[in-house]
């Protein structure tokens, strides 16, 4: 446990730095973000400067925001003048929300195409589909399915709502390409399951093949799939960004466009703590949900 406990705070660390180096090497420059398009004058930029310590040089405000980071302190955002973890704590349930959703259908999709899609025919056609899925960007899909579902027949709001309707065309686009990855997946493990010694043995004490895909294979067969699983899940957090704003969704994503293009470094920094905290904790509950699928991990 303190192993896996040093390798999450490592991965915090590299995440916050590359995004910190990130910032810096962006054109743009703060004091402008800050100001706007409001009066500008020397008197000014020199009491924002002095406000928000940029003069100090770029390594002594890194350490001055890892030691804030430690202790828990965010800080306070360029741009909104309001504290970081509240401007993210008013985005964080939408966010959440979308990708939470987004999952529950990718599994479910991909527990259908990999288990029902059995016969030859319509497992070539299922390949096929799931691959076309994982191939194409997300937010293409996103475009399609607005401009098809949203502006032509009407059936779901366009942008900007709110409710169980306009949770949908966000939550499919999010859903179909990881459903594509977790179908192949656990198909492969599927087949590799049902030519195990135990499957031969449930075959021979008269068990129809139905019960020994869902009964025995599909449980050996989830570990591969728990693993893409947890790896997806970090991915939906990062790719709610781009969906957001395809759909004008609320959430972190325009929260973090904003920041970016303001050169919001304490906005930014602690989105990209906070992706990167949901993937440690997603993937330390994927590794210990192997001892519950297959005890004789328990038992090594």
């Amino acid at each position: 446990m303190l192993r896996r406990v040093g390798a999450g705070v490592l991965v915090l660390w590299a995440a916050a730095t590359a995004a910190y180096l990130a910032l810096l090497a962006a054109p743009g420059d703060t004091v402008d973000a800050i100001i706007g398009d409001g009066a500008d004058s020397p008197l000014i930029r020199s009491q924002i400067i002095q406000e928000w310590h940029l003069d100090r040089p770029a390594v002594v405000q890194y350490f001055d925001f890892l030691w804030r980071a430690v202790q828990g302190d965010l800080g306070r955002s360029y741009l909104l003048q309001r504290p970081v973890a509240e401007v993210i704590g008013g985005q964080l349930g939408p966010t959440l929300q979308l990708a939470a959703t987004a999952a529950g259908f990718g599994i479910v999709l991909a527990l259908v195409l990999a288990v029902v899609a059995r016969r030859p025919w319509v497992r070539r056609l299922s390949s096929t589909t799931e691959l076309v899925l994982v191939s194409t960007p997300p937010f293409l899909i996103g475009i399609v399915l607005l401009s098809l579902f949203s502006f032509r027949l009407g059936w779901f709001p366009v942008s900007g709502a709110q409710g169980a309707a306009a949770l949908v065309l966000p939550a499919i686009t999010m859903g179909l390409p990881i459903a594509g990855t977790l179908a192949q997946v656990l198909r492969d493990g599927l087949d590799r399951a049902l030519d195990e010694p135990f499957a031969v043995t449930a075959r021979a004490r008269g068990l129809r093949e139905s019960a020994v895909l869902v009964r025995h294979a599909l449980k050996h067969a989830l570990l591969p799939t728990v693993t893409m699983l947890g790896w997806s899940f970090g991915v939906l957090i990062g790719g709610t960004v781009i969906i957001e704003q395809v759909f004008g969704r609320p959430g972190l994503g325009q929260v973090t466009v904003q920041a970016v293009n303001a050169s919001d470094l304490p906005v930014v920094l602690a989105v990209v703590i906070l992706a990167a905290t949901v993937f440690v904790v997603v993937n330390t509950l994927t590794d210990l949900a192997y001892l519950v699928i297959d005890p004789r991990l328990r038992r090594s």
